[in-house]
C-alpha cells in the first residue's frame, strides 16, 4: 500500500530515503538525529552535512546515506513549538511538503518518515500526526511513493482526545451487543441485513440458494449464471456511477497502482477484507452500500470485532479520510485499510 505506518526505529526500516530532524546547524543533535548519525557514520555524515550549512526551519536537504540501507538521507529542521502563535504549524507543513518535493526529484520509490518536531522540540504529537497525514496525503493524490510513518512507541503516537473518546464509547457501548446502523430503516443491525440480503435472494429472484426442488428445475449454467456480480464487477460499477476517474479511487482506497491493475484484469478477483473496506471508503459508501459490496466477496462484518466496529464508527461520522481511518485503526492495533 502507498501509505503504511510501523513501529520500528527508523533507521533499521528498508526505504530508499530515510528523513532526519536535523539541527538547523551543522552539527549532530539530539534525537532521531544522533541515532541517525551514529547508524550512518557519524564522521562520514557529518562531513556532507558542513558542506550544506545550516537549514533554515521548514527546509529540506539532501545527502548520501552511508552505512544506512537507504539511498540518501533528507534532513528537515522542525519547529520548536511555543505556543502555536508563532508559525510552528505552517513550518512543520512546510518539512513535510518540502522534503517529498525533494524525494520526489531523487525519483525515490519510498521514504521513511519520524514523526517530525515531536521530541526535543515538544510539538504536539496529536497535532503533528494531522499535520503529517494532511502533507502525505496530499502528495500521493499526485505521486507513486511509499510513504511510511515510523514510530519508536505508544507515546510517540497520538491521536486527538476529540477523536479517541468517542470512538473509545462506540466500542465499549457495541462490544457486547449486535451492531445499530442508523443507514438501516427502522435502526436495523447487521444480522437483520444479512437476512433481508438473503431472503431478496429468494426462489423468483433467481438465487441458486433454495430448495433442490427449485434448483433441479434449472440448469446448471444457468444456476451459476443468476449468483449475482462478483466484487470486481460490483467494485466497477459503483465506480462507474461516482464522479470519480479510476487513479483517484485507486489512490483514495491507498492501493498501489499494480494491484489496482489486476484487479481490473481479473473478474474472480477476492480482495481481503482491509481491501473491500478501502475501496468502500474511496467510493464514500454508506454501511448499507459497503455491506453490499463486502458481501459481493464473501465478507461479512461481526459486531463483536474491533476492525468492524472502528470502520462502522468512521462511516457513521462521515469520516472517509483513509489516513485519519489508518491512524485510527493503528492506534487500536488494527490492520491498515489499503493494499
Amino acid at each position: 500500500m502507498p501509505f503504511q505506518i510501523i513501529r520500528n526505529d527508523i533507521t533499521k526500516v528498508q526505504a530508499d530515503i530515510i528523513v532526519n530532524t536535523a539541527n538547523p546547524k551543522p552539527q549532530i543533535g539530539s534525537g532521531t538525529d544522533s541515532a541517525v548519525y551514529a547508524a550512518a557514520g557519524a564522521e562520514l555524515l557529518l562531513a556532507e552535512r558542513r558542506k550544506i550549512g545550516e537549514i533554515a526551519p521548514g527546509q529540506a536537504a539532501v545527502t548520501p546515506a552511508f552505512n544506512l540501507s537507504a539511498k540518501y538521507i533528507i534532513h528537515t529542521v522542525g519547529p520548536a513549538w511555543l505556543d502555536g502563535l508563532h508559525g510552528e504549524k505552517e513550518i512543520l507543513h512546510d518539512c513535510y511538503a518540502n522534503t517529498l518535493a525533494l524525494a520526489a526529484a531523487q525519483k525515490a520509490e519510498s521514504i521513511a518518515f519520524p514523526l517530525i518536531a515531536t521530541g526535543v522540540y515538544g510539538f504536539p504529537k496529536d497535532e503533528a500526526l494531522n499535520i503529517a497525514l494532511s502533507e502525505i496525503g496530499k502528495f500521493l493524490l499526485t505521486h507513486e511513493m511509499l510513504v511510511i510513518l515510523v514510530v519508536l512507541g505508544n507515546e510517540a503516537f497520538r491521536l486527538s482526545e476529540q477523536l479517541v473518546g468517542p470512538v473509545n464509547a462506540y466500542l465499549d457501548e457495541h462490544q457486547v451487543k449486535a451492531l445499530e446502523d442508523a443507514e438501516y430503516a427502522g435502526g436495523r443491525t447487521l444480522e437483520h441485513y444479512r437476512r433481508r440480503r438473503a431472503a431478496q435472494q429468494s426462489p423468483s429472484s433467481g438465487s441458486p440458494f433454495h430448495s433442490a426442488a427449485n434448483t433441479a428445475a434449472k440448469p446448471l449454467d444457468q444456476i451459476l449464471q443468476d449468483t449475482g456480480d462478483t466484487f470486481q464487477q460490483r467494485l466497477f460499477k459503483l465506480i462507474d456511477a461516482s464522479a470519480l476517474d479510476d487513479v483517484t479511487v485507486y489512490k483514495k482506497a491507498n492501493i498501489d497502482r499494480k494491484v489496482f491493475s489486476r484487479i481490473r484484469c481479473k473478474q474472480d478477483y477476492k480482495p481481503t477484507k482491509k481491501t473491500a473496506v478501502a475501496f468502500a471508503i474511496a467510493l464514500r459508501l454508506n454501511m448499507q452500500e459497503m455491506l453490499d459490496l463486502l458481501a459481493c466477496a464473501g465478507i461479512t462484518f461481526s459486531p463483536s470485532d474491533k476492525f468492524d466496529l472502528i470502520i462502522a464508527y468512521c462511516v457513521q461520522n462521515g469520516i472517509y479520510d483513509i489516513f485519519e481511518i489508518n491512524a485510527l485503526l493503528f492506534q487500536y492495533g488494527q490492520p491498515l485499510l489499503g493494499a
